[in-house]
């Protein structure tokens, strides 16, 4: 008799772990756009709050292979013997050709010929490389996938409210955690943005992610923290205190990701104008640093108003958009003694005393 499927769950963490794409991780270099939006982001938040005029540096820095080893703890070693590296087939080959003689060893080494023939025409085939005639001009298109797929450093600082010492594991290690929760207009409010960088940070390259955060008057927090998929917990490397002699205020996260700035370049470059456009009352410093020269970019967009629009207040919930789980959550919430009257007046909007007759007679909600 076969046996019953075992019942499994998954962490929220671990489901957005293996389905990126809600979240717009889909491919390396959209998840490099979506990072960078989101830490920008969140910036323009922690610096409206609190009513001051954001100032965003972000900077991505393309990122060689061996500084990744070297970041984490690997030391790299000169191969010796670059023989024990060759193809098995060749070996063997190689073998099957001294111990045999005369007409074994031409058969051998024909062998090994159709076997040459036969990887190179499969690697060919495997390139996604090919050539097509048109009018005369010969365009060449595809071309081998990942071959623009890099590593980067994304950096972004900002002047904002700073994040709370003993709450920076949480805000950062915890999916589906958020402080914008509730019915009102936000840029975000599921909680997934940074968290999913992060994440992505632990499929990609495997560093944790680092952070630097002061509140107004207090020390600076240094947090470097990682993930745990299938707890959705934070795992916390480092978390500490320093002085802050200069009185700094803000946040200065740092993540290395995997990404494609080669395909996605036009498409950050062209989301940094239009958010520069859309919010005049900030200022953005953007840089992205490669080994070549010619490469990198430099971009300043300067505010051109000095005063930042009004925060948006939580509305309350309209009656036509409630529902049996939207009632049960605001009885439930409500204090002792309070009356059917005073929970519809205080806690949906568009109702008032008068459309409610006669209130003396509605008993108390325990």
């Amino acid at each position: 008799m076969p046996k019953s499927p075992r019942l499994k769950s998954k962490s929220p963490a671990e489901f957005f772990a293996e389905h990126q794409n809600i979240a717009g991780f889909d491919n390396p270099g959209k998840s490099l756009y979506t990072t960078v939006r989101e830490f920008v982001e969140n910036s323009l938040d922690a610096a409206e709050i609190i009513g001051v005029l954001p100032e965003i540096n972000l900077t991505i820095e393309e990122i060689k292979k061996e500084e990744l080893e070297s970041l984490r703890g690997y030391k790299a070693r000169k191969r010796k013997d670059l023989s024990l590296y060759e193809s098995s087939s060749g070996s063997s080959a190689n073998k099957r050709r001294k111990t045999n003689k005369g007409g074994a060893a031409k058969e051998d080494e024909a062998d090994e010929s159709r076997q040459q023939k036969s990887r190179k025409t499969t690697s060919s085939s495997s390139s996604f490389s090919k050539t097509e005639t048109k009018g005369g001009k010969t365009a060449k298109r595809g071309t081998k996938r990942g071959s623009n797929v890099s590593i980067f450093r994304i950096t972004c600082t900002d002047n904002g409210a700073g994040m709370p010492h003993d709450k920076i594991p949480r805000m950062l290690g915890v999916v589906l955690s958020s402080t914008k929760y509730g019915v009102k207009q936000t840029r975000g409010k599921f909680g997934l943005g940074a968290k999913m960088a992060l994440v992505w940070a632990k499929k990609s390259t495997g560093m944790p992610v680092e952070v630097e955060s002061a509140r107004e008057g207090q020390r600076i927090s240094r947090c470097k923290l990682d993930i745990d998929i299938y707890k959705n917990e934070p795992r916390v490397l480092l978390h500490e205190r320093q002085s802050n002699p200069e009185g700094w205020r803000g946040t200065k996260i740092s993540v290395v990701i995997e990404g494609n700035w080669k395909n996605y370049r036009k498409k950050i470059l062209s989301y940094m104008r239009q958010l520069a456009v859309i919010t005049p009352y900030a200022s953005f410093a953007f840089s992205f640093r490669a080994p070549e020269k010619q490469r990198c970019v430099e971009l300043q967009f300067d505010r051109r108003a000095e005063k930042c629009p009004p925060l948006p207040t939580e509305v309350k919930h309209h009656p036509s958009s409630v529902n049996n789980l939207i009632v049960e959550s605001l009885i439930n919430h409500a204090r002792g003694g309070t009356t059917l009257v005073s929970l519809l007046t205080r806690q949906l909007s568009c109702i008032s005393k008068v459309l409610i007759f006669p209130p003396e007679k509605i008993p108390y909600v325990h």
